[in-house]
Order: structure tokens, then C-alpha cells, then sequence
């Protein structure tokens, strides 16, 4: 295996877009939500592994996330990997149950995030985090991050408290990303405690299927409930090849359309643009962080389109430098590769 190296040699800059990073101030929260009686059984899953579990990986992993310096610029180049687009690590501030330390920790991330990109202009971008929970602060937050520290996307890690975007009482959100122009990652949460149980049971609640079936159909019910026919300018992002959705088109529009036509659901009305499947050719970009799967990708592409789907390793989590490897030797066309790798990456985060 040749070594990736950065620099463009390639034909193209390898820009990596959904890499994770904490604070103190997150850890320090996360410790007291661990701490708590009632502690929601997903975080304590996820969380109390990634903490305090002894084995080699969430040492590692608890290590680079704190890092926002010449160790993490080591690990890309390590890797090969030019830019890192940097989000607060999940479940941030969505599992948090004080708002006003929610909205503490959100603004101080951003704080700090900005901080790392001056001292590494061409080595980081970053998505704006913000606490959901409290709309309108979190709007105010997202206008901040933008218009006065250059984030221009923001993350959110999915379920806010067993609560989703398509709620009404978001919409403040909403409103401030498609005003701003601002698309959302929806990054995964492990799954709220009324879906999470038969996931535990098998150890299945995590990357490896949980996240994905959550953050999956978080992103459905942000099409089915007519998010997109609101907010028609309105991105999103989300990861994972898509959480699967591109391999259910075909079955998504077939059976959103036969229950709207039954009036199965009172509340699922026509959608504007018709099918599911056009909401996700126009409103979503699909990365494919953790999935260096070559037929997945051009899969994607295929159905989505190759302008929409982007590059991410999902660093610290799953970074083997093997991946890259793999990816650069895909079988499809330099300039098809160095949108995946670069230019989608660069228009729809505004690097210059």
C-alpha cells in the first residue's frame, strides 16, 4: 500500500468531513449527566465506553478528541488528509437537561473551534454547534457562529432529548440555517430510551446499526412532515453513506405514496415535490464517513448525484489509513473523484 500524502499530488485535496473534537466543558458535563439517577440508557452506553473504558481505541479516540493541535495536524498527515472539517464530538449538547449550560457549552465549543482554525487556517473548517432545546438562543448562536466566526455549518446530533427537528418548536433553527445558508449535519445519537432497549440487548445500539436506523429516520421525518416544502432552501447533511436511505428509494417513495393515497395518516400529507427520493436528490448531501465501500459510494452517486456525495473519515472514530488508500484507488473518473474528495466539500462549506 502507497502511503497517502497531502498536497493534491493526487489530483485532489483530500478535505475529511465529519471529524469529531470535544471541550472540557463538554466532558465536564457529560461526566455529571453520567453521574445522574435517571441517566438516558443510550448516553450511558456510549458515553461511559468512550470516557473511562480501558481498552487501546477509546483511549485513543478520548485523546484526539481533545486535540486540537500539532497531534491531530500529525494524524492527518499521517493519513493524508488536508482539511478537516471539525464538529463537536455527539452527542454534545442534545443529551443535556440544564439549557443554560447546554447554551454555555455550544458557544464556548465554538469559541474554541474558531480559535484552532486561525492558528490552522488551511487545516480546519468548522460546523457551529448550538443547544437545540433552547430554540431561539440556539438561532442566535447558530447567526454568531456565522456572520462573526466563519462556521458555515452547523451540527446537530440528531435526537434533542427523544425530540426531532420536524417539531415546531425547532423551527427557530431552522429558520436561522436556511437564512444563513447554513446547512445541518444531523450526526448520530445513539437512540432515545422508548427505541433504544432490543438495541441494547444485542449490542446493536451504537455505530454499528443504531446510529444509522435514528439518525436515518430522523432525516425521513424531516421529509415525510414536510420540513423541506417549509423551508425549500433548507440542507442537510448526513453521514454514513446516507444512513442507508439511498439503497430504500425505491421502497420509501413506493410506500409513502400508497399511504398517502390510503390517508392512512392524517397527519402525512402530499409533499410538494412528490417523492421522498426528491428530497434527498435536492435537500441532502450523503458523506461517507465510515464506509471506504467502493460500490456504496458510486451507488450513491448514482441515485443522489456525484455533486452531492462528499468525503469524510469520521476521525477519531474510524481512521485507519488503509481507507484513504482504498478510496483513492476507486475505479471512476479523476474529475468524479476530486468532487467526492474536494470541490463538493469546498462549495457547500465556502472554502476558499
Amino acid at each position: 500500500m502507497t502511503t497517502p500524502r497531502t498536497g493534491g499530488a493526487q489530483g485532489y485535496l483530500r478535505i475529511a468531513a465529519e471529524e469529531a473534537f470535544t471541550t472540557p466543558e463538554l466532558v465536564a458535563a457529560f461526566r455529571d449527566e453520567l453521574a445522574a439517577p435517571d441517566v438516558d440508557p443510550g448516553f450511558r452506553s456510549l458515553i461511559g465506553f468512550y470516557l473511562d473504558h480501558p481498552a487501546e481505541r477509546p483511549r485513543f479516540i478520548a485523546r484526539a478528541l481533545n486535540d486540537l493541535g500539532e497531534n491531530r495536524i500529525a494524524d492527518m498527515d499521517a493519513r493524508g488528509i488536508d482539511r478537516q472539517i471539525l464538529a463537536l464530538t455527539a452527542p454534545a449538547t442534545n443529551v443535556m437537561r440544564d439549557v443554560e449550560r447546554a447554551t454555555m457549552v455550544a458557544q464556548t465549543a465554538n469559541d474554541r473551534l474558531a480559535d484552532a482554525i486561525s492558528r490552522y487556517p488551511t487545516r480546519f473548517s468548522g460546523m457551529a454547534a448550538c443547544a437545540p432545546q433552547a430554540p431561539k438562543l440556539a438561532a442566535r448562536e447558530i447567526e454568531r457562529a456565522v456572520t462573526r466566526l466563519g462556521l458555515n455549518a452547523v451540527v446537530i446530533n440528531s435526537h434533542i432529548l427523544g425530540e426531532y427537528l420536524d417539531n415546531p418548536k425547532f423551527q427557530e433553527v431552522l429558520e436561522a440555517a436556511e437564512a444563513l445558508d447554513a446547512p445541518i449535519y444531523i450526526h448520530p445519537n445513539t437512540p432515545p430510551a422508548n427505541m433504544i432497549g432490543p438495541m441494547l440487548e444485542a449490542g446493536l445500539d451504537g455505530a454499528i446499526f443504531g446510529f444509522g436506523v435514528e439518525t436515518g429516520m430522523h432525516a425521513l421525518r424531516l421529509i415525510t412532515s414536510g420540513v423541506f416544502d417549509r423551508y425549500p432552501k433548507l440542507q442537510v447533511i448526513i453521514g454514513h453513506m446516507g444512513e442507508a436511505l439511498p439503497f430504500w428509494l425505491y421502497r420509501l417513495d413506493y410506500m409513502h405514496q400508497a399511504g398517502v393515497a390510503a390517508g392512512r395518516y392524517e397527519f402525512m400529507k402530499p409533499l410538494k415535490k412528490g417523492k421522498v427520493s426528491n428530497y434527498l436528490r435536492e435537500n441532502f448531501h450523503i458523506t461517507n464517513s465510515g464506509v471506504a465501500w467502493e460500490e456504496a459510494v458510486k451507488f450513491t452517486q448514482r441515485v443522489i448525484g456525484e455533486d452531492r456525495v462528499l468525503y469524510a473519515m469520521d476521525y477519531p472514530y474510524q481512521c485507519p489509513v488503509e481507507e484513504v488508500a482504498t478510496l483513492d484507488a476507486m475505479d471512476m473518473s479523476l474529475e468524479t473523484k476530486r468532487k467526492f474528495f474536494q470541490t463538493n466539500a469546498e462549495r457547500l462549506f465556502k472554502i476558499s
